[in-house]
């Protein structure tokens, strides 16, 4: 069982910066692949920004390239997503996933197996 653990969302004005954290349990936190998404209510679950094992692969949605840097460090057990010029359209409830059997193809969200509860990212105009 991988207990993860959002925090970090607030509330700030468009071009702020925040940084997400996702604290993990378990021993086994560097086999697992991870990811962040972001929904908004009535809408679907969408992809943000995944991660490898290692840390040396990363990928992101077209909306947040060049904007939001995720991140790892398997000795923390925690993964975090950096999140800079944030405009109002950021505005959701972010989530970080875990997959216990990644694949490389980090927007597939059927791989994650484990979830937080979420964080509110609110951008002002």
């Amino acid at each position: 069982q991988v207990q993860l653990v959002d925090s970090g969302g607030g509330l700030v004005q468009a071009g702020e910066s925040l940084k997400l954290s996702c604290a993990a349990s378990g021993r086994t936190f560097n086999s697992y692949g991870m990811g962040w998404f972001r929904q908004v209510l009535g809408k679907a679950r969408e992809f943000v920004a995944g991660i490898s094992t290692s840390g040396i692969t990363t990928a992101y949605a077209d909306s947040v390239k060049g904007r939001f840097t995720i991140s790892r460090d398997n000795a923390k057990n925690t993964v975090y997503l950096q999140m800079n010029s944030l405009k109002p359209e950021d505005t959701a409830v972010y989530y970080c996933a875990a997959a216990t059997a990644p694949t490389s193809f980090f927007p597939s969200q059927y791989q994650y197996n484990y979830w937080g509860q979420g964080t509110q990212v609110t951008v002002s105009a």
